[in-house]
C-alpha cells in the first residue's frame, strides 16, 4: 500500500484521501448550507439511519459507552495502522451524532485521532442546540474514541519498538 503524508506527518487515507481536519471541514460546510435547526436535526437523523448494521456480537456491556443517557455501543479495531469503528444507539439523534463521529474519525491513524480537536462540533452549533444530557453523551463518545486511539497507538508503538530490537 502506497502511503502519502500530509504536512503534519499523518498518512492520507487512500480510500477517501482526507485527513480528519478535512473531514471536519466538509461536515461543517454541509451543515452551514442548511438554514435552520429543524433541517439540521433532520440531516443528523438521516445520517444515523444510514449507519451500517451494528453486529450483535459487539452489543456487549464492555462496548457500552458510559456516560450516555441513551444506550450507545462502540467497537473499534486496528486495520493496518488505521482505527476502524462501528457504533450504534437506541436513540435516533444519538445515532446521527455517532454517524458524524464515525465519518470524522473512522479510518484514521490513532495519533491523528488523539491529537484531533473537536471544535468543529461547536462550529456546527451542536453545543448550543443539544440538551445537557446529549452534550454529556457526545463528550463520552468522543472520550471513548480517544481512549481507543490511545490504546491502538500504544500497541503500534510497542510493535515498532519490538521490530527495532
Amino acid at each position: 500500500m502506497k502511503e502519502e503524508f500530509n504536512e503534519r506527518g499523518y498518512v492520507v487515507n487512500e480510500k477517501n484521501g482526507q485527513t480528519i481536519a478535512e473531514r471536519e471541514r466538509e461536515i461543517v460546510d454541509n451543515f452551514a448550507i442548511l438554514s435552520d435547526w429543524e433541517e439540521k436535526y433532520r440531516l443528523i437523523i438521516d445520517m444515523g439511519r444510514k449507519l451500517p448494521e451494528f453486529p450483535e456480537e459487539h452489543r456487549t456491556e464492555a462496548n457500552k459507552v458510559k456516560g450516555c443517557q441513551s444506550q450507545v455501543w462502540f467497537h473499534a479495531w486496528l486495520e493496518e495502522d488505521h482505527v476502524r469503528f462501528v457504533a450504534d444507539s437506541d436513540a435516533a439523534i444519538v445515532r446521527g451524532l455517532i454517524a458524524i463521529l464515525l465519518k470524522t474519525f473512522s479510518d484514521a491513524q490513532p495519533r491523528e485521532i488523539m491529537e484531533a480537536s473537536t471544535d468543529f462540533l461547536n462550529e456546527m452549533g451542536l453545543g448550543e442546540h443539544l440538551s445537557p444530557t446529549r452534550s454529556n453523551g457526545l463528550a463520552a463518545m468522543i472520550k471513548q474514541i480517544k481512549y481507543y486511539a490511545l490504546a491502538f497507538n500504544t500497541l503500534l508503538e510497542q510493535k515498532k519498538s519490538a521490530m527495532n530490537q
